[in-house]
């Protein structure tokens, strides 16, 4: 098991800024990719951001591109995602998820089934 803990969501209005935690007490940290998506009311789970293991390789949704930014700290087994231009479409809970394989693909990385453990998440509103 991973025990994978959000933080960091809140209300910020459109335009603001928001900076997501995931921390976990595991040893293996360094050994999963780790991924973040998102969940609106009524709406599937939608991939965000993904990094690989050493954080060399960084994926996002075209959504958020040029907005986001994911990064990782394996020293402090933590994973980031610095959201800067906050639209109201970007309301969502946002999980962060560990992924055992490291990514291949966009597809790969961008598929909930690919990731082994998830957090609770955390509710992020964008008020506009």
């Amino acid at each position: 098991q991973v025990p994978l803990v959000e933080s960091g969501g809140g209300l910020v209005q459109a335009g603001g800024s928001l900076r997501l935690s995931c921390a976990t007490s595991g040893r293996t940290f360094s050994s999963y990719a780790m991924g973040w998506f998102r969940q609106a009311p009524g709406k599937e789970r939608e991939f965000v951001a993904a990094v690989t293991r050493n954080g060399g390789n960084t994926y996002y949704a075209d959504s958020v591109k040029g907005r986001f930014t994911v990064s990782r700290d394996n020293a402090k087994n933590t994973v980031n995602l610095q959201m800067n231009s906050l639209r109201p479409e970007d309301t969502a809970v946002y999980y962060c998820a560990a992924d055992r394989n490291s990514p291949t693909s966009y597809y790969s990385t961008s598929r909930p089934s690919s990731y082994d453990y998830w957090g609770q998440g955390t509710q992020v509103t964008v008020s506009s």
